[in-house]
This record gives structure tokens, C-alpha cells and sequence, in this order.
């Protein structure tokens, strides 16, 4: 290299990674020990890690789309620019087309209000409905769907990722590096969505995001819980070249419909400082405090662990009254 230092300074936040990625060393640096040089040279130069990371929330209205409207702009004045919401409601293994254009208005209704938005099909789309609702989305451009075929079938998520081109995410069900292998092998995911809490914690995801990132496929960790599940995501967030965004249970309706009178609870109400997890232009910052950076009000979670009742998986039926996937 002619100039290795103007070369640090220009990769410099890039640090982590750079000798990987890409040939950028060129064909003077093809060795061991002058890609290790290097590493140690960017190691000692001035660390520049992300301050804050990009993230999204939720709507609370699925099927109402004049509620969708007026709750995104309720989103959008928190300091979100993402929220992510339920693709359908109740579908057949093979349904009428026409249930599929609810899907596409409410998309439409979000996007006017100038949001980004996820499609969860939450895996509970067979293929027949899939594969055409994909294609109905496909024009107003999703930011990703999520589980669009449950992670079991593993070769009708490579068949059906050959058939769009929307960015397909999952993960909350895959729980350690060899589940995730299969499909990183067949390029059949954009988006990985590993759950700090399924999947073996800080040690494991870390992991699965560096898998992740050699198969360039991005990580947007699984996170519809509490504030230490989502400050130790933060913190893999910021340490992942391949992060690109991150779940945030604030206002998520899980947290008033389970377990009875829980409304009352959220995300903040268990740590001491709430505004660590404050939202600006659809980014929160590195928390601050030590550790994952949270601290938590244990007072408030004894007081609260007195009464509280156990969470429970919610459960739908179709008309038939067969178990619909939830």
C-alpha cells in the first residue's frame, strides 16, 4: 500500500472487519502477517463504534385502517420512522385472493403517513397465499416480510425467496448457529432475527452474527420484550458490522392483552431511567450506564412480582374452529 495511514483513517470505523472485506487490501497485502499489521494498526488508531442504532415498533391496529393511519402518526411523532405490523389476519391454507388486499391497503395507508414498514406474516401463511400476497406488496415496497413460510420448511423459503424481491427476515424460532446454518447456506433469507432470550444469549447471538454477516445477510434482533432483553440486543447491535435494525416492544399490544389488567405496564416501567430507551428520528442511543447499560428497578419488580400472573401464549381459531397459527 502507498499510504496506509490516510487508508486508516478512511476505514477507520470499519475497523472490525476490513481485512475481509471485499479485496479492499488490494493485491499488495495478500499475506498473514501484513493483514495482521494492519488489524493492530487500526486497533490502536482512534476507535470509532456507532453512538446509536436504528430501530422500529409496532401498530396496535391491524385490521382498522383508519386507526393504522391515525396510530402511525402517533408513532411517527414518538420519533419512529419503522413500526411493524401483522400481515393478515385470520387466513385459510387457501383462502380467497380477495382477503389479500386489506394487506396492501393498510401498507398503503402506512407508508402515506411517511413511515417505513415490516409485514410480519408471522408464519402463519401457507404457500398458495404467500407466494400471492408477496406479489400484491411487492409494488409498494415493504421494508422486509417476516416469516412469510414457517422456519420448518426450510426448502419453501429458498423456493419462495426465488419468487420476490422484498427482503424476507425470520429467526425467532431458530435457536443456535445450526439451526440458522440451512438457510444461510441456501441464500434463502436478506434478514436474520435472532432472539437474544431463545437463542443461547449474549454469546450465541454474537455468534450468529458474525455467520451472518459472512453470508451477507443482515441481523435485526428478535426483541418484543423487556428492557434487558432489549439492552443486551442494543449492545450486539452495536457491535455488528452486518446490524441493520432493531425490534422495540414499546407499546407493543402483547403488553395490555396478557395477562389480564397488565395494561398498565410497558417497557420503561421496570428500569430507573426511561429515557434511556428514548426514541429520536428512528434511533435510540448506546445506553450509557455499565454493563448492557440499563439499570433496573428492582423495587418495582418486586412489588410487581407479588400478583403477577403468568404470560401465556395467545391463541386463534379459524372459523372451522381449527388452531390457527398465532
Amino acid at each position: 500500500m502507498t499510504d496506509y495511514r490516510s487508508f486508516l483513517q478512511r476505514e477507520n470505523s470499519r475497523f472490525r472487519f476490513i481485512p475481509y472485506s471485499e479485496g479492499k487490501l488490494g493485491t499488495e497485502l495478500l499475506s498473514t502477517p501484513g493483514l495482521v499489521a494492519i488489524v493492530r494498526a487500526m486497533w490502536r488508531s482512534k476507535r470509532k463504534l456507532p453512538t446509536r442504532i436504528r430501530l422500529y415498533t409496532f401498530s396496535v391496529c391491524p385490521a382498522n385502517k383508519l386507526c393504522l393511519r391515525l396510530h402511525s402518526k402517533q408513532r411517527k411523532a414518538q420519533g419512529f420512522t419503522t413500526i411493524k405490523m401483522n400481515a393478515t389476519e385470520d387466513l385459510g391454507w387457501l383462502d380467497s385472493p380477495s382477503a389479500l388486499q386489506s394487506s396492501v391497503e393498510r401498507l398503503k395507508a402506512v407508508k402515506a403517513v411517511g413511515l417505513d414498514a415490516g409485514l410480519d406474516f408471522h408464519g402463519r401463511i401457507h404457500k398458495p397465499m404467500a407466494k400471492q400476497l408477496a406479489k400484491l406488496l411487492e409494488p409498494h415496497q415493504p421494508l422486509f416480510i417476516e416469516e412469510p413460510l414457517l422456519s420448518e420448511h426450510p426448502e419453501a423459503v429458498k423456493h419462495f425467496s426465488q419468487q420476490t424481491t422484498i427482503p424476507i427476515a425470520l429467526g425467532e424460532r431458530l435457536y443456535h448457529r445450526w439451526d440458522i446454518k440451512p438457510f444461510l447456506e441456501a441464500s434463502s433469507i436478506d434478514i436474520l432475527q435472532p432472539d437474544i432470550s431463545h437463542c443461547g444469549g449474549v454469546s450465541e447471538i454474537r455468534r450468529i452474527a458474525a455467520m451472518c454477516e459472512a453470508y451477507d445477510v443482515g441481523l435485526a434482533p428478535h426483541c418484543p420484550l423487556g428492557p434487558i432483553a432489549l439492552a443486551a440486543s442494543i449492545q450486539i447491535a452495536l457491535s455488528s458490522p452486518n446490524f441493520v435494525i432493531q425490534e422495540m416492544s414499546l407499546g407493543i399490544h402483547y403488553n395490555k392483552m396478557t395477562p389480564p389488567g397488565a395494561g398498565t405496564y410497558d417497557l420503561n416501567n421496570y428500569v430507573k431511567d426511561a429515557t434511556v430507551f428514548e426514541v429520536n428520528g428512528g434511533y435510540v442511543k448506546a445506553p450509557p450506564g455499565v454493563g448492557i447499560g440499563i439499570e433496573v428497578d428492582e423495587t418495582e419488580v418486586r412489588r410487581v412480582s407479588k400478583d403477577c400472573k403468568a404470560w401465556r401464549c395467545l391463541e386463534f381459531h379459524g372459523p372451522d374452529g381449527a388452531v390457527r397459527e398465532w
